[in-house]
């Protein structure tokens, strides 16, 4: 509820928000769908999900989610596991190359975001600081989440990749009651506190890689 309280307080917030969960869910989506295609399953591209248009991705109820409480999703990318030709490798990949995205995205962000403080004098706009400074906590948010290895987020792909025929009682216990076993550690805000420690800590190091950089120009 503080962050709809911040937004109504601040209705600017929403303009700021908006590019960066925009960014986020695109690029996380259209990473899936690419890798896929790239690793021989063309059935996102042939539905259209292979751009980075973000009317493909975005699920109307999953993006107010997160653009008011902080915790959404878009549509998922539709895959078919068995045009892979190394099923375990292909499915670990596709499940983390959003993941990677994310990060990467959030990552090239911060040298533009330190650029502009340091070189472009932008440090006191507003826009600038609050678009910018938005892109990268979005995207880093959205890649360490999806790392949950609890059903459905990707991370759970991967564990059941690597144990389902190993324990497959565990998995398809996480299968049934994964959604709300989440929903559980959404709601007792342990999810947003592990993600606020991380987010910083990340930001933080991709910062200091970029400041450095940028002063040698």
């Amino acid at each position: 509820m503080s962050r709809i309280a911040q937004l109504l307080q601040n209705p600017l917030q929403l303009l700021y928000v908006l590019p960066a969960i925009l960014i986020g869910l695109t690029v996380h989506e259209w990473a899936h769908a690419y890798a896929a295609y790239r690793l021989g399953d063309p059935t996102a591209r042939n539905l259209g999900r292979m751009t980075l248009n973000p009317l493909a991705h975005v699920d109307p109820i999953g993006f107010i989610m997160l653009l008011l409480i902080g915790f959404g999703w878009a549509r998922p990318v539709p895959i078919n596991p068995r045009n892979f030709k190394n099923y375990k490798r292909d499915e670990i990949i596709v499940s983390l190359a959003g993941i990677f995205t994310n990060l990467l995205t959030a990552f090239v962000f911060s040298f533009v975001y330190v650029a502009g403080v340091l070189k472009w004098g932008l440090a006191t706009n507003t826009a600038f600081m609050s678009i910018f400074g938005s892109i990268i906590t979005i995207n880093l948010a959205l890649a360490i989440f999806n790392l949950i290895p609890i059903y459905p987020l990707d991370g759970s792909h991967v564990l059941e990749v690597l144990l389902a025929h190993k324990i497959p009682r565990f998995v398809m216990f996480l299968r049934q009651y994964g959604q709300w076993i989440l929903l559980g550690l959404l709601l007792l805000g342990v999810v947003s506190t592990v993600l606020g420690y991380l987010v910083s800590g990340i930001t933080s190091g991709f910062f200091t890689v970029a400041a450095w950089f940028v002063n040698l120009f």
